[in-house]
């Protein structure tokens, strides 16, 4: 299994399009069950190696229970992470990714379940305050402490999108991509979001194996 580096994932992410979110509704919906799992991008070579805390920096952002939490620090460091970006008021690709990846927490084994953090970021801080994140979680019975949502500052929501290569002109324009992570490692993966369950659920266990 291929991974890519820090600086390259994130590169890749800058110079790559992104799936926009109005694309993919239909596409989502119960279509991934036998299909294969799409490849990671390329690596890109880059002249030295990005600072992880520098790159993805320590912006000051809410959780969805109103904390304070630093982006890196808080939420990325030494985790094995799945991202992904949605928007409360979305009736279509949000709330089918959201089910997906309650299935991947599922479709693994519970030693692996709790060595995943998934980290959700709205792409509409000016409506998804902590309490309307909190409602989203209600509704769809998301049952995780490793499952943060974050929301913030717009200025500093839009900081963290853009570092990982989210430019959107507005909440409906954000990417469905899913940027999967060993933070300590360096090693990341981006996946479609029709990817089949079982095949992310592994991605997401190979990455949570110690590196030899």
């Amino acid at each position: 299994m291929r991974f890519i580096t820090t600086s390259a994932v994130l590169l890749s992410l800058m110079m790559s399009p992104l799936y926009a979110h109005e694309h993919h509704g239909d596409h989502i919906e119960g279509k991934s069950e036998g299909a294969e799992m799409k490849p990671t991008s390329a690596p890109v070579e880059v002249s030295a190696p990005q600072d992880a805390r520098s790159y993805f920096t320590d912006t000051v952002l809410q959780n969805q229970h109103g904390e304070t939490v630093r982006f890196y620090s808080d939420v990325l460091q030494d985790k094995v992470v799945l991202l992904n970006v949605i928007f409360t008021h979305c009736d279509d690709a949000c709330p089918l990714i959201t089910r997906k990846l309650k299935e991947v927490r599922e479709a693994m084994d519970e030693k692996t379940a709790k060595q995943v953090h998934f980290i959700s970021i709205t792409s509409d801080p000016l409506n998804d305050k902590p309490e309307v994140l909190q409602a989203f979680i209600r509704k769809h019975e998301i049952e995780s402490p490793n499952w943060t949502f974050l929301t913030g500052d717009k200025a500093q929501v839009d900081l963290v999108l853009s570092r990982l290569g989210h430019f959107i002109a507005s909440p409906e324009a954000h990417s469905t991509l899913l940027i999967a992570g060993d933070v300590a490692n360096k090693r990341w993966n981006k996946i479609q979001p029709d990817a089949p369950v079982p095949a992310i659920a592994q991605r997401l266990e190979l990455l949570t194996e110690p590196r030899h």
